[in-house]
């Protein structure tokens, strides 16, 4: 991944708290994120719930449903975390498909009329859909043959959130004037979590916890939680100073006074706001692009849309020991 421009308006360094990884097992059972490979069968909601009862939290989210018969990528935050499921709805999403050709078409026609799907297109949400059945854009950013079998077809494709890949492939076969439908989809990233990364399925979950909590073996829980933070990697960063931090969890906006750096972001984007030891305080929409922001001495900065860290008094007061 190329990385980002930063800017640096104050140096400084961030005495309080601690860093994301150096979370116990104990925070981040309710402060975390799984990245779970959903199984056929249960709904996205159920396998949330199936998550909330392993932890014994009471709160779990999911960050995107999925088809019951549709497996792969399914990060489910818990405890505290779920708020970050929001920020994750609205990520790229990407699959990998069998498409159901109902006529037998050259490999050559099928490239091509998958070519004219690359870009902006119109949906009409299928009948059964969480959303109300308008016509919609949507974009894809990448679609590809991988292999094609006589009538099956294997493909790969990047897509906008809220795309409907059973209706991409309806459409497909209309515009070849064959038919055609979704016969097999696995979602293999949602935002930034892929299937190298950690991916758990539901009985490795409950096995970790098992080992955990009745054999204080924490080596297979580790791997699985994941610190907040790694929801937000797709996400321009803000670091703010220490001095900062208390007035952002009692729910102010980021002025520019209390930014040491920044990503060069556009205004409008959504931006993951954090300390200096990369713990992550709260999000919000930027009001000035990156660049504005560094020439600027004052004004509000990024209005903040949900706080993630809970309230701080004084954090001179409240810092937290590094661990060794």
């Amino acid at each position: 991944m190329k990385s980002k421009q930063i800017f640096t308006k104050i140096k400084a360094e961030g005495t309080f708290g601690n860093l994301p990884e150096q979370r116990s097992i104990e925070e981040l059972t309710n402060y975390g994120i799984i990245n779970l490979d959903k199984p056929a069968g249960p709904t996205s909601h159920q396998v949330s719930d199936k998550i909330k009862k392993i932890f014994k939290v009471k709160k779990a989210g999911h960050s995107g449903t999925l088809d019951p018969q549709v497996t792969g990528v399914q990060p489910i935050a818990i405890g505290r975390a779920t708020k970050i499921t929001q920020f994750l709805l609205t990520a790229p999403k990407e699959y990998v498909g069998i498409m159901h050709i109902h006529k037998l078409v050259e490999q050559n026609i099928v490239e091509e009329t998958i070519k004219q799907f690359i870009g902006k297109i119109q949906q009409l949400p299928p009948i059964k859909s969480a959303v109300k059945r308008q016509i919609r854009t949507r974009e894809i950013y990448e679609f590809e043959l991988l292999e094609i079998k006589k009538q099956d077809v294997l493909f790969r494709v990047k897509c906008q959130a809220g795309t409907y890949i059973r209706k991409l492939c309806h459409d497909l076969g209309q515009a070849m004037n064959v038919g055609a439908h979704m016969a097999e989809l696995r979602r293999t990233q949602a935002g930034p979590f892929t299937e190298a990364d950690h991916l758990a399925s539901l009985p490795d979950v409950k096995d970790a916890y098992h080992l955990y909590k009745e054999e204080d073996n924490s080596k297979f829980l580790k791997k699985i939680l994941q610190p907040i933070e790694n929801a937000t990697v797709h996400l321009p960063k803000c670091w703010i100073l220490d001095t900062t931090i208390t007035s952002l969890t009692h729910g102010r906006d980021l002025a520019v006074p209390g930014i040491s750096k920044l990503e060069n972001f556009r205004k409008d984007e959504t931006v993951a706001i954090l300390t200096l030891k990369g713990e992550l305080v709260a999000v919000g929409e930027a009001l000035m692009s990156g660049v504005e922001i560094n020439t600027k001495e004052k004004g509000l900065a990024i209005k903040i849309s949900k706080v993630f860290m809970e309230a701080i008094e004084n954090q001179e007061t409240k810092k937290t020991p590094q661990k060794q």
